[in-house]
């Protein structure tokens, strides 16, 4: 029996993983792993997560840095992380792609050998752990990488418009397909698959139905990836005018029914001031999470209408896998608390939800660090079950605050056998809150 398959509700969290190594005039690199200091506190952060209560971990492999020249692999580092894994008995979902690929690979996502590329990378990963990791998502959030690469102009390669986006379409979702077949190579009947990608919504200001052309057709894009690698997409799809309009052909079409790759378990992620866009009539850019403005809180009401149309779409179960909400650590415990609340509310109705994360562990930095020149510290976003304090030389403490028991009481609620004590965490109140100078280090 694989672990989402026992009819309980899994908990885990997520290490903020974000590559886009690539620097040019204006904007920096951003490596989470190097903002936040994992690759110098990854022991710490690891045995953190198992702290926590949590029974997996969503931990990404920075592509770029274990293949910094073509045909060059540096493993010493990856290896130890998996030592620590295995020491810790904590599950990893591993992420091989999490938006960065190597520097030298020109044109990114672009590059006509960059599916080739992926797969090749999957498979030398998988093959090297497979007594470690099973759990593969072989894309994080593809539509993000499309928008932000191909629609958006906002990271490498810098496309814009329909054109940009559906040729980034193309490219990577068939390093997608051949990635996870590689690793099934490798694995076999043991490897499991956790599709991830952000849950958009689309609400209308609007009395009238003035926006509702414009919310199909953005409601029918958020799922086009996945909808392509696994055979969705064809002569009847209501995308396919449009994908054949901007460059998609018959032959790619063929290619994906041919090659069609499943999800064993289909990941959303849902945070709740960042997944639902407001349309309103005097804003033209659509589709763009970057724009604050654009965004509107819908709660537990959202996240439950992405859990629910992503089971109904794609038929397997669903987790969970990113969630929080930045602010207070008041406000932090308020959202887990109504979001586990609403996904226990689910299940009891008979969606097959098996798993919860919280992302990240720590806190992290804003990505709009990349385009800045402000110190780091003013990009800090508080999400995390430990907050990220630096001191006067600029090392950042792990500071546990009240979040991280409020998670360990819903994790341990979880698990049947547990002691009534472990169980019964008394309801968060401010004064709990520690002193940040109280170091859990």
């Amino acid at each position: 029996m694989n672990w989402y398959e026992d009819g309980r509700l899994h908990f885990g969290l997520g290490i903020e993983d974000t590559f886009i190594p690539q620097e040019r005039a204006g904007e920096r690199s951003l490596d989470e792993y190097e903002l936040t200091q994992h690759y110098r506190f990854w022991h710490q952060d690891l045995g953190l997560a198992k702290e926590a209560g949590g029974e997996f971990l969503r931990w990404g492999v920075p592509w770029y840095r274990i293949n910094p020249e073509p045909g060059v692999w540096k493993w010493d580092w990856l290896d130890k992380v998996m030592d620590r894994f295995s020491e810790l008995q904590l599950r990893p979902l591993v992420d091989l792609m999490h938006y960065g690929t190597p520097t030298w690979l020109d044109n990114q996502f672009l590059n006509s050998s960059y599916p080739e590329r992926v797969a090749d990378y999957s498979a030398r990963v998988a093959a090297r752990y497979a007594d470690t990791v099973v759990d593969y998502t072989p894309v994080n959030e593809p539509m993000i990488h499309t928008l932000f690469s191909g629609k958006f102009a906002h990271w490498p390669p810098y496309l814009s418009g329909d054109d940009g986006l559906v040729a980034l379409v193309r490219n990577l979702s068939k390093g997608f397909v051949l990635a996870q077949q590689n690793i099934a190579e490798v694995l076999g009947d043991r490897a499991i698959f956790t599709h991830v990608d952000a849950g958009f919504r689309f609400v209308s200001d609007s009395p009238t139905d003035e926006h509702a052309e414009e919310i199909r057709h953005l409601k029918a894009r958020s799922y086009l990836v996945e909808d392509l690698v696994t055979g969705k997409v064809d002569a009847a799809h209501e995308l396919a005018p449009w994908l054949a309009l901007h460059g998609m052909t018959d032959h790619d079409l063929t290619w994906h029914h041919d090659n069609v790759v499943k999800p064993d378990v289909m990941g959303v992620n849902y945070y709740p001031l960042h997944s639902t866009e407001l349309l309103e009539s005097g804003r033209p850019v659509r589709g763009d999470i970057t724009d604050p403005r654009a965004l509107r809180n819908d709660w537990t009401g959202g996240l439950a209408d992405v859990l629910t149309t992503y089971a109904e779409r794609y038929g397997a179960p669903v987790a969970l896998t990113e969630t929080c909400l930045t602010g207070s650590v008041e406000r932090r415990i308020a959202w887990l608390d109504a979001s586990v609340d609403c996904v226990k509310r689910l299940r009891a109705d008979g969606q097959n939800i098996v798993g919860y994360t919280w992302w990240p562990v720590t806190d992290m930095y804003e990505w709009t660090y990349r385009y800045g020149t402000d110190p780091l510290e003013n990009y800090r976003l508080t999400m995390g079950l430990w907050d990220l304090v630096p001191d006067e030389i600029g090392t950042l403490h792990r500071v546990k605050n009240p979040a991280a028991n409020r998670y360990l009481h819903h994790a341990t609620a979880s698990i049947p056998g547990l002691s009534a004590a472990v169980n019964q965490a008394p309801a968060y109140t401010p004064d709990q809150e520690g002193s940040p100078w109280q170091l859990h280090v």
